[in-house]
C-alpha cells in the first residue's frame, strides 16, 4: 500500500513538473501590431554553435512580414564583408496564435517558436525548442528601439534561467553601428551563406548574427535563414 502509495506521488509530482515546464504564449496575440522591424538585443541558448560562435555575434535586424497564408516571413540583415547581408525563414502558424513552426531547411530538425510576451511597439520575449530532442533551447529579445530597459533586459534575463539556460548561456549583442539602420536599395548586392546566422525568432532569433566569414554576393534579397542548426 505504502508503495502504492508513492508512486501515484510520484505520477502526480511529474504530471505537476510538465505543466510548470509549459511555456506561455501571449494572451490574445495580435499578428498584425507584431509584424515590422525589431533589433536582437539579446540570446539565451544551449546550442553548440552558440557556445561556440557568441564571442563575433553582433546585434542584427529583423522584418517580420505576415504571408498570404498567414504565416510569417522573416528577414533578418547585417554586415559582411562590406555588403548587407540577409537571411530569410517561415514561420508557419499554428492553431494557438502567437505559436509557429519552424522547420530548419539544412537539418530538417522541427522547432516549437512561442512568442512569449510582447507589447508590440518596444519588445519581445520569444522561445523556441527543437521539437525531436526537446533538448535545445533558445530564447531571445527583440525591441524597437537598440536600447532596452534595465527591467525588459532583467526579464529576459529570468527566462532564459526558467528555462533551464545558465548565465553563460545568455549574450546582449553588440551594436554593429550603422548596419542596423541600413535599408535595402534595389540594386545593391546582397550577400549568402547558409552557417553563419541564427535568429531566435526564435523569430531566433530574432537574430543573433555572425560576421566575418566567406560568402558569395548575390543581387537577390533571399536565401535560408537557419533558426538554428
Amino acid at each position: 500500500m505504502r508503495t502504492q502509495f508513492f508512486s501515484v506521488l510520484a505520477l502526480t509530482l511529474g504530471c505537476l513538473s510538465q505543466v510548470q515546464a509549459e511555456v506561455a504564449v501571449q494572451p490574445d496575440f495580435q499578428q498584425d501590431q507584431f509584424t515590422g522591424k525589431w533589433y536582437s538585443i539579446a540570446l539565451g541558448s544551449n546550442a553548440h554553435w552558440f557556445k561556440d560562435k557568441k564571442q563575433v555575434m553582433k546585434m542584427c535586424t529583423t522584418v517580420v512580414m505576415t504571408t498570404e497564408d498567414g504565416d510569417l516571413d522573416v528577414t533578418s540583415t547585417y554586415p559582411k564583408l562590406n555588403e548587407c547581408e540577409t537571411r530569410k525563414s517561415l514561420f508557419v502558424r499554428t492553431e494557438q496564435p502567437g505559436r509557429f513552426l519552424y522547420t530548419s531547411p539544412r537539418s530538417g530538425n522541427r522547432h516549437d517558436v512561442r512568442v512569449v510576451e510582447t507589447n508590440y511597439d518596444e519588445y519581445a520575449l520569444l522561445y523556441a525548442k527543437e521539437q525531436n530532442t526537446k533538448k535545445l533551447t533558445m530564447v531571445t529579445l527583440y525591441g524597437r528601439s537598440k536600447e532596452l530597459s534595465p527591467e525588459l533586459r532583467e526579464k529576459f534575463t529570468q527566462l532564459a534561467l526558467a528555462e533551464g539556460l545558465g548565465n553563460e548561456d545568455i549574450l546582449f549583442l553588440p551594436s554593429t553601428g550603422k548596419w542596423e539602420n541600413w535599408e535595402r536599395e534595389p540594386d545593391r548586392p546582397q550577400v549568402s551563406s547558409s552557417r553563419d546566422c541564427h535568429v531566435g525568432f526564435i523569430m531566433g532569433s530574432p537574430a543573433s548574427c555572425l560576421l566575418g566569414q566567406r560568402a558569395a554576393i548575390h543581387k537577390q534579397f533571399s536565401g535560408p535563414f537557419p533558426l538554428v542548426p
